[in-house]
Order: C-alpha cells, then sequence, then structure tokens
C-alpha cells in the first residue's frame, strides 16, 4: 500500500482551517516550490505535484468532507457507502456498531487497515473480496493545427512510466481519447481506471478551421481580378495553383475539394478548403497609371 499523505500537513494547515486558510497557504507554497524556480529539482517537482492534489482536494467542500471521513481512500466513499448499505441488513446489532464506531481518525486501530478489511469481505459476510475498479485519471495535451494535421506519436509520462501513443492526424480541439488501463490501481484486485486526455489544439496558421473544412483569405491583385491569371496560394499540404477567372468580384469564394483538413482515422480522407479573394487596389499610381484610369472611367461612361 502507498504510503497515506496527510493533506492538511502538506499545506500546513490545521483540520479546522478555513477556505481562505487553505487558499492563502497553497499559493504561499505553490509560489515556493514551483518547479520553474528549479527545473531540474525532482523533488521539487514532487512537492508540487503534492501541493497541488492537497489544494485540489480540500478546496473542493464536497472532496473535504470525503477526505476527513475516509482519508486516502476518499475517492472510493460511494462505492464504500453503497457496500455499506448493501451488507447492513446482514450484520448484527453489535457489529453494526462496531462498524460504525470507525467514522474518523480518531477510531481505535489503524482505519486503513480497517476500511480495506470491510472492503474485502462480500456482502453476505464470506471471506471473498469485492473488486473494484481504479480511479480514472484526467489529462490535458497541448498541441497546434500544424501538429494535429499529421499522424504523430507522442510519449507521455504516466505514474513515472513513458507510454507512447500515436495520435490520429484530424484531431479535433477538445476531443477526448481514452487509454485502458492506466489510471489508478484497482482495489482488492480489480482492475486499474483509465486515462482519459483531452486535446487542446492552438491555431499556429493563417486557417480558419471548421471541422474538417478550411477557410482562408487570399489578397488578389486588382488587375488579376479585371483580367484573370494564375495565382499560387499557400494550402496546408503546401504551394498550390488556381486559375481566377476575369472579372473576379470582391469576396468572391472558390471551393478547392480534398485540400481542406485530414479526417479523422479515415486516411486518405479530406475535407475542402475554401478561399475568399479579397481584391487589392493599387497604390502610389504615377501620372501615366491615373491617365489611363481616368481613360478607362470614361470608356465606362
Amino acid at each position: 500500500m502507498a504510503d497515506f499523505i496527510d493533506y492538511y500537513k502538506v499545506l500546513g494547515v490545521a483540520k479546522n482551517a478555513t477556505a481562505e486558510d487553505i487558499k492563502k497557504a497553497y499559493r504561499k507554497l505553490a509560489r515556493k516550490h514551483h518547479p520553474d524556480l528549479d527545473p531540474n529539482n525532482t523533488e521539487a517537482k514532487k512537492k508540487f505535484q503534492e501541493i497541488n492534489e492537497a489544494n485540489e482536494v480540500l478546496s473542493d467542500p464536497e472532496k473535504r468532507k470525503k477526505y476527513d471521513q475516509y482519508g486516502e481512500h476518499w475517492k472510493h466513499a460511494d462505492q464504500y457507502e453503497q457496500a455499506q448499505q448493501q451488507r447492513g441488513s446482514s450484520r448484527g446489532p453489535g457489529q453494526q456498531q462496531a462498524y460504525e464506531g470507525f467514522n474518523d481518525f480518531g477510531g481505535e486501530g489503524n482505519f486503513s487497515d480497517f476500511f480495506e478489511q470491510v472492503f474485502g469481505r462480500s456482502a453476505g459476510g464470506g471471506g471473498r473480496q469485492v473488486k473494484y475498479k481504479g480511479e480514472d485519471y484526467n489529462a490535458e495535451l497541448q498541441m497546434s493545427l500544424n501538429d494535429a494535421y499529421t499522424t504523430r506519436q507522442q510519449i507521455l509520462t504516466i505514474n513515472g512510466k513513458q507510454v507512447r501513443i500515436t495520435i490520429a492526424a484530424g484531431a479535433a480541439d477538445g476531443q477526448v481519447i481514452k487509454l485502458k488501463g492506466y489510471g489508478s490501481p484497482g482495489m482488492n484486485g480489480g482492475p486499474n481506471g483509465d486515462l482519459y486526455i483531452k486535446f487542446i489544439i492552438s491555431n499556429d496558421t493563417s486557417f480558419k478551421r471548421m471541422g474538417d473544412d478550411l477557410y482562408a483569405t487570399v489578397d488578389l491583385p486588382l488587375y488579376t481580378a479585371m483580367l484573370g491569371s494564375e495565382l499560387i496560394i499557400d494550402t496546408m499540404a503546401g504551394k498550390l495553383k488556381l486559375k481566377v477567372p476575369a472579372e473576379t468580384q470582391n469576396g468572391t469564394k472558390t471551393r478547392i475539394k480534398g485540400k481542406g483538413f485530414p479526417v479523422y482515422k479515415k486516411e486518405g480522407q479530406f475535407g475542402d478548403l475554401y478561399v475568399t479573394y479579397n481584391i487589392k487596389l493599387p497604390t502610389g499610381l504615377s501620372e501615366k497609371e491615373k491617365e489611363l484610369f481616368k481613360e478607362l472611367a470614361d470608356l465606362r461612361k
């Protein structure tokens, strides 16, 4: 069994500390032990994780209530109480009172040992142990839009072990994937919990993504718009030559099929790229150019 960590001792507060006391203690310790102050100090990093864990539990009234009652097993409080209800009718009055006497850390004996002893009994009071799945973990993984455009491998450190995962091209911002069995260990031989990873994708490109489609605005010289020509534009897959029709109007949108974002876990399938033309008017005209524009204006009359 892992050593029990007293969250109150970690933050240096009393068990009757107020929410404001806990907040102040956390902020002070977080500044003091932040890993950025000593990046190569593994002990400092471990201490910082303990501080964050302690604050996460003690700053939440519901979690703190369960922690005060069940200690290190507070995450399994709901399962424990449900199991207690199921086996309550099978106990005699004396036995029931014995169990109720251990409702805090002040009871006789070791609470953790008692907890496991109770958890290890079946509803009928026999020797068969009740198996419980471990707690699930949640994590976030930061990546750029360029990263999400291609299939890539990522090495994660989970419980001190390095795990290599493959992230398929086309992952979406906010998408969650599950790694089965990478959560906390189960109890009494139960299965491990799972790890849920949420993708946080920042846009480091000039494209706007909507689903599997990409949107871009491309500047178009006036002369190209009026006379028509070929134009080289950027896509996430590289350069692309477009044919611009004569008399293209400002704000014209064109669709380029299959040049959008990859469809997640569907190799070779892509969304579309929508290009909107922004016609750029020439500046710094010479006298000759002005004369020619006047002639054109007269012709249009």
